[in-house]
């Protein structure tokens, strides 16, 4: 299958091409990078040399995209928007890493993104790629809206427990914290390395944008509050619920081992998630407890933010989509140490 990336020099572009650069089916023939256009991809990211000898960067549009059998949008929020209307039709799948065909409702997107949706008669065609949540719409799809790695996190740990009426609806906490590539390969003055080493901070208190994506996926109100932690890539969510009925640590873990049942990409365990764990990997890693004494069901999940959380989930909402086995060219294994 004949790919393209748009984005591809960003940190989820180079994973993406990373990723099909080990898959059996796909050969990236476009790598899309206004920035970097016209620059071997060999010399600008070093640790694909050899898997991309010959490919070179370049400006990308309709016309280099039509015809291509998969097209990945790896591009900052907002970007999708302009180019994806003139895509439809032309590309046999599009697959968008960006928040802008996530929401259902246009009008959230005033509100949390600082501006009107460009294309909102587009966002009822989107698939919402999370496919351990949503699969059930992946097969045949042409248009998937991959989500990112807060909202997955949030979304795996919390989203089974609501659908089994384990927890409440309302006072759903959750705090979560991400390595630094969470925040893109643009340098700025919150991930500089003087700024980030030996530090640990929280951002966008009661405004960051993911909430309302957080909310839609999981089924209940979200308190979000997420925390930049000095390391390269990682997610740790820890998140809080009410209970909604009686229950007990055995039983919210029963939840969580029946939603992923055959799930090749979940582990649910009674250790305490790792974000080392899951480093390179396509894994999501999840536990949970009651606490008797407060009342609250706790649960953690940890993921590759670049990995589940971006890349990794995109290339498998491409597999199920295009009818090849979910785990093609993914690992379940993470690099340690």
């Amino acid at each position: 299958m004949r790919v393209a990336i748009a984005g591809a020099s960003g940190f989820t572009g180079m994973e993406l091409l990373r990723l099909c650069a080990g898959h059996p089916e796909m050969e990236v023939v476009v790598a899309g990078a206004e920035t970097q256009a016209e620059l071997p991809v060999a010399q600008a990211i070093s640790s694909l040399a050899a898997a991309y000898p010959e490919l070179t960067f370049s400006r990308i549009g309709t016309e280099e995209l039509a015809g291509l059998d998969v097209v990945f949008l790896a591009l900052p929020h907002g970007r999708s928007q302009e180019l994806v209307p003139e895509l439809v039709g032309k590309v046999g799948l599009l697959v968008d890493l960006s928040a802008d065909f996530r929401l259902r409702e246009a009008a959230s997107y005033p509100r949390w993104y600082g501006h009107e949706h460009r294309a909102p008669e587009l966002l009822g065609e989107f698939v919402y790629g999370l496919p351990e949540l949503f699969g059930a719409a992946l097969p045949g799809a042409k248009l998937v809206a991959a989500p990112g790695c807060y909202p997955t996190a949030a979304a795996l740990a919390l989203a089974p427990l609501v659908r089994l009426g384990l927890v409440s609806e309302t006072s759903v906490i959750v705090d979560a914290a991400s390595g630094v590539s969470g925040a893109g390969r643009k340098l700025s003055p919150a991930t500089h390395f003087n700024t980030v080493d030996e530090d640990f901070s929280a951002y966008s208190l009661l405004s960051h944008r993911h909430t309302p994506e957080m909310e839609q996926a999981i089924g209940a109100q979200v308190l979000f509050t997420p925390h930049l932690a000095p390391m390269n890539r990682g997610i740790l969510a820890t998140c809080y619920a009410r209970p909604a009925t009686d229950t007990s640590t055995g039983e919210v873990m029963d939840g969580l081992r029946g939603a992923y049942r055959g799930c090749p990409f979940v582990v649910v365990t009674e250790a305490s998630p790792s974000t080392k764990a899951t480093f390179g990997s396509n894994c999501a890693h999840l536990t949970a407890r009651v606490d008797d004494r407060t009342g609250w069901v706790v649960v953690l999940c940890a993921l590759d933010n670049l990995g589940k959380g971006a890349s990794g989930q995109a290339m498998q909402c491409a597999n199920l989509a295009l009818g090849l086995p979910e785990t093609t060219g993914l690992s379940t294994t993470g690099i340690y140490p």
